[in-house]
């Protein structure tokens, strides 16, 4: 059985923000000889996002790296906000936070590594994949049965949609397209 105080938290959500590696990919780094970055990402996570977006939610990504092939994956989702080459990240989401008009506790951020504590430690839903480093996972109030990049995203979007009461009236609206 879900945790209440989960769930409640979960209610108030509006926005979905996210670092990408380890969380919207398993964290591998790909490079060719040229020195061009190459990420792997997942069609369920993806699908959670959309699913997110298409129900009225705001979704970021904060991350610490600039890749093209992030700013692809963006665009693709339709995402609203894309803060990359941050190396403060609180700096971002207060960004996030006056030009969205929101407020912390209605901000889920899922991240998985130690830069993405100061962000966990504010927001109103902390997450992390279920392979994020120790310290991250003292932090998370939503901890994900699936590791980063491996449908983690997916899981908790769900998990938003249901605590919301959004959940079947999305899934309704996509496996009834005629």
């Amino acid at each position: 059985m879900e945790n209440l105080e989960f769930k409640y938290a979960a209610s108030k959500i509006k926005a979905l923000v996210t670092d990408v590696d380890g969380v919207l990919t398993d964290g591998s780094l790909t490079f060719d000889e040229n020195g061009a970055e190459y990420k792997t990402f997942n069609a369920k996570d993806g699908q959670g996002i959309v699913m997110l977006k298409n129900t009225g939610f705001i979704t970021a990504i904060i991350t610490a790296r600039e890749n093209g092939t992030v700013r692809h994956r963006f665009k693709n989702l339709g995402m609203t906000k894309l803060y990359e080459g941050c190396k403060n990240k609180i700096a971002a989401l207060n960004d996030f936070m006056q030009e969205y008009n929101l407020k912390l506790e209605e901000i889920a951020y899922m991240g998985d590594d130690l830069p993405d504590i100061c962000v966990l430690k504010k927001v109103g839903l902390p997450c992390c994949p279920n392979d994020a480093v120790k310290e991250v996972k003292t932090y998370a109030k939503f901890i994900s049965s699936k590791n980063g990049g491996q449908g983690a995203i997916r899981e908790l979007c769900d998990f938003i949609l249901k605590s919301t009461g959004k959940y079947e009236e999305i899934v309704s609206s996509i496996i009834n397209k005629e």
